[in-house]
């Protein structure tokens, strides 16, 4: 067993300097945040750092550290600015194009048009969607929390938006309601510059869900889901 003691100077040679930490917690999915700036300049850019949190009401967050010049970044500045921003699902066709709009640029650089994507205008934000994403979440800025580093360059913003719309391309919905995730692939990071996408998918109920279902859990969001058979019978 390998033991790392974190303290501001981290020693990890014994793993050829690669910091275990960021691939510890995967696969995560990617936040392909599109905002727009107070001038009306759109932007684009991805967070591996990405999680939803709650239900009813829906609430998504992402984690942007500071940019290569010591700054915030575009997407956090601009969710505060104008209160709001649109979380644009990363599939594994489109890995690519995340990966262009994850350069960095400056405020006035329009990485939908770097990327080669389309913009939708939303319905509910000001902040456009990327037509090419087959899954779309439109969020109200709720709150920005900072995290402070070990150093003026580590700190980290963790924006929090309330989901407002949800677009769901009706090509990637299975018949028994669900997405359709195999066919989607939704893109993953890894840690360091490793991705994965979901290519496998099994079912397990808990029959505690079933007979008193819990919040957010399977039977609460559709009991008409209980009498369907499973998605995978024999795993």
């Amino acid at each position: 067993m390998l033991d790392f003691e974190i303290s501001k100077s981290k020693d990890f040679s014994l793993l050829c300097g690669m910091d275990p930490f960021k691939s510890i917690a995967v696969p995560r999915p990617i936040a392909w945040i599109s905002t727009v700036s107070k001038d009306g300049i759109d932007n684009l850019a991805p967070y591996s750092q990405f999680t939803n949190v709650g239900f009813n009401e829906p609430h998504i967050l992402f984690a942007a550290q500071l940019n290569s010049k010591g700054k915030r970044k575009d997407s956090v500045i601009n969710a505060e600015e104008t209160r709001c921003f649109v979380h644009n699902m990363v599939t594994y066709d489109l890995r690519e194009p995340m990966n262009i709009s994850s350069l960095s640029s400056d405020p006035d650089v329009d990485e939908f048009e770097t990327a080669g994507l389309t913009k939708l205008d939303s319905f509910c934000v000001k902040a456009k969607r990327v037509a090419e994403s087959p899954i779309q979440m439109e969020c109200e800025y709720v709150t920005t929390v900072r995290l402070p580093g070990a150093n003026p360059m580590s700190s980290s913003d963790l924006v929090i938006g309330r989901v407002v719309c949800i677009h769901v391309d009706e090509n990637y919905v299975l018949p028994n309601g669900k997405l359709d995730i195999m066919k989607l692939r939704p893109l993953a990071r890894l840690g360091y510059a490793d991705y994965t996408s979901v290519t496998d998918v099994f079912e397990m109920r808990a029959a505690s869900m079933i007979k008193t279902p819990i919040p957010g859990g399977y039977g609460w969001m559709s009991p008409e889901s209980l009498k369907l058979d499973p998605t995978h019978k024999n795993l």
